[in-house]
C-alpha cells in the first residue's frame, strides 16, 4: 500500500466520476417519491379542491412530462453530482479571481429556511410583510452608511443589471434636462469589466475607453482631452479588475462633473473597502455592491443575486420602483417615483439574498466591516508577494501593493515552454482547485486571476501557491504533463471546437436535447 503524502502542501485529490445520467434518464413509469393527498372535506367545502376554479384555458391538455423517480434515487442523483462539483463550500476558492468567493455562514443559510421566509409571496398586503420590509430597509441603511449614497434599490438581479439600471438613470437624467440627444458619450476604462461599456451600449451611447499611462493607471490627460459637452457619464471599476487602485479618482469624478456628466461607480466586488473608503468621498453620483460577493451571499450558479443600487438624492427620483420607506410606523413601497426608470425585474429583488447580507452586516458591525476588508488586502498581498516568484509568472502594470485581487499573468512561462493559462486552469482541477483565467479583452497576456478575501487562512494560501508551484515546475521540466492535463478530473479535454459560441450546440432544455438527439440520428 502507497504511503499518503502528507510533507507535500499539495493536496492529493481525485474527483469523483459516476457517469450520473441526467434526471430525466432516470425516470421510472409509476415510481413515485411523494404521494399529494387529495384536499380534505373540510378544506374542500371552504374554498373548492383547487382545480375545478381554474379557467379552462389554462388547464393542460395532457399531464407535463416530468421524471418520476423515487425519493432515494433522486437522493443518490444529486449526492453524486455534487461529488463532481467544485465550489466555495468543497475548496480553496480563491482562484474565481474577480467574483469573491467567501464562506457562507450557515446560520444565515437556516435563517432564509424559515417558514416565516420561506412562505412570503410578493404579492402579498404590505401590512401582512412589514418584517420583511423592515429588513430592506434596514439593508438600505446600511448601505447608506458603507457608500456615503442615500437611497437604495434591491430590485436588480446582479451586476450588469444593475449597470444597465444606472446606465437607463444617465440617460433619463440627461432626457428631463434636455439634454439627451446632446449627451451620447460614456467614458469607461480598458481594465473596467465589459459590462460596463455593454450596458451603456445597449442604451445607445458612443462608448470612449480609456487606456493606462506608463505607470499602469487610467490616464487622466486623455481624460481631459475626451471629456466635452457631450459627456453624460463616466463608470469605471475602484480597484479595477487587475486589483489596481486609482488613487487619482476623486479628480477624474470632479472633472466629468464639471462637464455636467454623472459619475457612476462598479462596486460589484467592495472586498477591499469596506470602512475605509465610500463611493461618495470620491465624488460618484451612483454606485452598486453586488450582495451575492462582498456580502456574504451565495452566486447559486449565476442566480438568484442581488444588485444592490444606491443613488445620492438628486437620483432617488430616478431609481426603479418601488423602494421601502418608513413613515415612523409602517414600512411602505414607495412607486411614486418622478422619473423612475420603470421596474427592471419583477416585484423586489430576491428577499433571501437581502436577508443574508444583512444578517451578515449585522453580525459583524462597522468595526467587523473594517477587518474584512483589512484582512483581505492582507491575504492578497501575501499572494502578491509569493506568487510573483514563482517561475514563470508576474503581475503587469502597477508595481507595488494591490487591493483584494491581481490580475496575474503567465507569459514569461508561455514564451519559454509552450504551457498557456488555459493548460494551467486545467491542471489546477487535478488538485481540486479552480482558476479564472479573465475575461476579453485580455489586456493581460496569459492571465490568471485571483482574490483571496478574508476567509482564507495562510494555511489555504499555502496550499493555492504550492500546486501553482508544481505546475510551473512541471511546465519547465515536462511540459506535456502540463498540456494534457487533467487526469484526475471527471473530464478531460473537450474538442477545439467552441460550443459555447456555437448555437446549434446549445441544449437549454431537455426536450431540445432530444429533438437535437433525434435530428443527429436522421443525419446519419
Amino acid at each position: 500500500m502507497k504511503a499518503i503524502q502528507r510533507t507535500s502542501k499539495v493536496r492529493d485529490f481525485h474527483q469523483a466520476k459516476w457517469n450520473e445520467p441526467i434526471i430525466f434518464e432516470l425516470h421510472q413509469p409509476g415510481e413515485k417519491g411523494v404521494e399529494v393527498p387529495l384536499a380534505d372535506k373540510t378544506v374542500v367545502s371552504e374554498v373548492g379542491d383547487g382545480v375545478s376554479m381554474i379557467p379552462g384555458s389554462m388547464v393542460r391538455s395532457e399531464r407535463p412530462k416530468l421524471p418520476e423517480i423515487g425519493q432515494a434515487r433522486v437522493l443518490r442523483h444529486y449526492v453524486r453530482l455534487s461529488q463532481e462539483t467544485l465550489g466555495s463550500d468543497f475548496n480553496v476558492e480563491i482562484g474565481q479571481g474577480t467574483c469573491t468567493m467567501k464562506y457562507i455562514p450557515k446560520i444565515n443559510e437556516l435563517l432564509i429556511r424559515n417558514p416565516k421566509m420561506m412562505e412570503l409571496h410578493p404579492l402579498q398586503d404590505e401590512s401582512t410583510v412589514q418584517g420583511m420590509l423592515e429588513i430592506i430597509h434596514n439593508l438600505d441603511l446600511c448601505m447608506r452608511e458603507i457608500s456615503g449614497m442615500e437611497a437604495f434599490s434591491f430590485q436588480p438581479s446582479g451586476g450588469t443589471q444593475a449597470l444597465f439600471a444606472m446606465a437607463s438613470i444617465v440617460r433619463k437624467y440627461h432626457e428631463a434636462r434636455g439634454e439627451g440627444d446632446q449627451r451620447n458619450e460614456i467614458i469607461t476604462t480598458i481594465f473596467s469589466h465589459p459590462s460596463q461599456a455593454a450596458t451603456a451600449a445597449v442604451k445607445g451611447f458612443k462608448i470612449i475607453t480609456l487606456h493606462p499611462d506608463e505607470d499602469g493607471f487610467p490616464d487622466i490627460e486623455k481624460l481631459k482631452a475626451v471629456v466635452s459637452e457631450r459627456t453624460a457619464g463616466f463608470v469605471v471599476a475602484n480597484p479595477e479588475d487587475t486589483g489596481i487602485y486609482n488613487p487619482k479618482i476623486k479628480e477624474f469624478t470632479r472633472i466629468v462633473h464639471e462637464a455636467g456628466g454623472i459619475c457612476y461607480y462598479d462596486q460589484a466586488n467592495a472586498n477591499g473597502l469596506l470602512g475605509i473608503t465610500r463611493a461618495k468621498e470620491a465624488g460618484f453620483d451612483m454606485c452598486f455592491f453586488n450582495l451575492h460577493k462582498t456580502f456574504a451571499a451565495p452566486h447559486m450558479c449565476g442566480g438568484p443575486a442581488t444588485g444592490a443600487l444606491g443613488v445620492v438624492d438628486q437620483l432617488k427620483e430616478y431609481l426603479p420602483g418601488p423602494i421601502v420607506e418608513f413613515d415612523g410606523e409602517n414600512y411602505y413601497l414607495n412607486d411614486d417615483l418622478k422619473h423612475s426608470i420603470g421596474k427592471v425585474r419583477a416585484f423586489h429583488g430576491v428577499a433571501q439574498t437581502i436577508l443574508r447580507s444583512y444578517a451578515w452586516i449585522r453580525a459583524l458591525g462597522p468595526d467587523g466591516l473594517k477587518e474584512v476588508a483589512q484582512t483581505a488586502v492582507l491575504n492578497n498581498n501575501y499572494l502578491y508577494h509569493k506568487v510573483q516568484k514563482i517561475r514563470g509568472a508576474s503581475a503587469p502594470y502597477v508595481k507595488g501593493q494591490r487591493l483584494e485581487q491581481v490580475r496575474y499573468s503567465w507569459e514569461q512561462m508561455t514564451k519559454e515552454t509552450g504551457v498557456t493559462t488555459e493548460d494551467v486552469q486545467r491542471r489546477m482541477t487535478d488538485f481540486g482547485l479552480h482558476y479564472w483565467t479573465s475575461h476579453h479583452p485580455y489586456i493581460v497576456p496569459q492571465p490568471f486571476t485571483l482574490e483571496p478575501t478574508e476567509s482564507y487562512s495562510k494555511t489555504d494560501l499555502d496550499e493555492y501557491i504550492a500546486a501553482l508551484e508544481q505546475i510551473s515546475n512541471e511546465a519547465y521540466e515536462n511540459p506535456e504533463i502540463v498540456q494534457n492535463a487533467p487526469y484526475n478530473s471527471t473530464i478531460h479535454q473537450l474538442d477545439e471546437q467552441n460550443y459555447l459560441d456555437d448555437p446549434k450546440e446549445w441544449c437549454i432544455t431537455w426536450r431540445l436535447y432530444k429533438k437535437k438527439v433525434l435530428e443527429t440520428a436522421l443525419t446519419k
